[in-house]
């Protein structure tokens, strides 16, 4: 049975575009027998490798296999800044956000999501199940319990204990490296030459309640192109999202640039529009269709994981300000 989401986007494609277009095929080669590959932000991103891995060595989809993955650190209340556990907004709730893109350049979107575990397979079925890309808040929320989520209460002990230290003196100042607003983004290669990816986040800590960042954002915090590749973000969402920095990183591979290069000049771009990037740290990671990956940050201390075998790595990326 077609969705209507896609019953939708035939007929109206249909009628703009000439027969030839759809008669054979999609235009765009996927060559079998590619190496497949995971990159994720951060060292957290190795336990999530691990399960994109298990999908992609069964030669399974790169978009089932990045779900898997940010499911992961989601569902981890020892990670801090993602899913269950993370730390509240200055109001003392949990909200998440989280995207998810495919090779087809369908995406799904949730914000401001309370009370969900798993907010990254809440944004797929977005993507599949709803004629949107974003759903926000008590809609988004009400979306996902009719999907069949259940509540639970995301705050956990720890992190409860946390917000009412942070409280005392309620002083509101990110601290680069320091694992309280990082995000895992993570994008793969699967050995059919496709590539998805996907973001998942609870934000930035003691951030003002119905704050947004760069997450959740397609272009932004995630970005697809199966004719070139895939980039994710981490690090200050609005500085990240005024240069909609994953497209910009894609784009620049499309002009040649190699996915080190194309982090790189992302950076750089966010570097020129600040007088000073004291206390800010953005961190990018790319993987073209060759399968070939890389990252760049804007301050040391920023990592990725890698696994293209049976063995992980977690690679330190170059810094602009070293």
């Amino acid at each position: 049975m077609i969705s209507r989401k896609k019953f939708l986007k035939i007929g109206v494609l249909s009628g703009l575009l000439p027969l030839s277009k759809w008669s054979g095929g999609s235009s765009i080669s996927h060559p079998k027998g590619r190496k497949p590959v995971v990159l994720s932000t951060w060292n957290f991103g190795k336990q999530a490798n691990k399960a994109a891995w298990n999908v992609l060595a069964s030669n399974g989809s790169a978009l089932d296999a990045v779900e898997a993955g940010a499911r992961v650190p989601e569902g981890n209340p020892d990670i801090r800044t993602v899913g269950y556990g993370g730390r509240p907004d200055r109001d003392g709730f949990v909200t998440l956000d989280a995207c998810i893109m495919d090779h087809n350049d369908q995406c799904g979107s949730v914000a401001a999501l309370q009370h969900i575990k798993h907010p990254i397979s809440v944004a797929r079925k977005v993507k599949e199940e709803s004629p949107h890309v974003m759903l926000v808040g008590e809609g988004a929320l009400d979306f996902a319990v009719s999907q069949g989520f259940e509540k639970e209460n995301l705050l956990t002990e720890e992190s409860r204990k946390d917000w009412e230290e942070w409280k005392k003196d309620a002083e509101y100042e990110p601290e680069i490296n320091i694992e309280n607003h990082d995000t895992i983004g993570m994008i793969a290669l699967d050995s059919a030459g496709n590539v998805s990816g996907a973001c998942t986040t609870s934000g930035t800590a003691w951030k003002m309640h119905g704050r947004v960042g760069d997450s959740p954002l397609i272009g932004s915090g995630l970005f697809v192109d199966n004719e070139v590749g895939a980039a994710a973000a981490t690090g200050l969402g609005e500085e990240i999202i005024r240069v909609s920095g994953s497209h910009l990183v894609v784009e620049n591979m499309r002009r040649g640039d190699s996915p080190e290069m194309a982090c790189k000049r992302a950076v750089e771009r966010i570097v020129s529009k600040n007088d000073s990037v004291e206390g800010i740290q953005v961190g990018f990671i790319a993987v073209n269709k060759e399968g070939a990956y890389g990252g760049y940050s804007m301050q040391e201390g920023f990592s990725f994981a890698v696994r293209n075998s049976e063995e992980d790595r977690l690679i330190k990326a170059q810094s602009w300000n070293r």
